[in-house]
């Protein structure tokens, strides 16, 4: 407050009060775009540190919390698995660490996805073949149910 007893207007872009704010659990879920729980697990796995407690036990998140979470989700989107993404925040947080180790592990999982997408594209052509043998079928016992029922041919 200033010596007249007027509160400075800081304009719409002033963010100092949003920075020092601390946030609940569920605001800190709000902000993040995912449920209590969601946050309650990130913090067992260790993605999300443990905050600080006020005297009557709730949680108080900082906004960086908020930045994790929305980079968890991010990199959770993009296929990422957990314990990746615990390696990546590693990787985010130790200055002696660089962007050569971020680039083989993502290059690692774009090979990753390909492989998923040619197990994919496997996996579609058997079922169209199953879906016609089943449109042209004059049998009673359905082939694809048959075909399922069969022992597979990888083991």
């Amino acid at each position: 407050m200033l010596a007249s007893g007027l509160t400075p207007y800081l304009g719409t872009g002033f963010t100092l009060q949003l920075a020092m704010k601390k946030l609940t659990t569920g605001g800190l879920a709000r902000l993040g775009g995912v449920n209590l729980e969601t946050v309650r697990y990130y913090e067992r796995r260790g993605l999300l540190p443990k905050p600080p407690r006020t005297e009557a036990g709730y949680r108080q998140f900082s906004l960086e919390a908020a930045h994790r979470l929305r980079f968890i989700k991010r990199a959770q989107e993009l296929g990422f698995s957990l314990d990746e993404i615990r390696e990546l925040l590693t990787l985010r947080i130790e200055p002696q660490q660089n962007c050569v180790d971020v680039r083989t592990r993502t290059k690692a999982k774009i090979a990753d996805i390909e492989q998923k997408m040619k197990t994919l594209a496997a996996m579609k052509s058997i079922l169209r073949g199953l879906v016609e043998q089943c449109e042209n079928c004059a049998s009673d016992e359905c082939p694809i149910l048959a075909s399922l029922d069969q022992e597979s041919s990888t083991k």
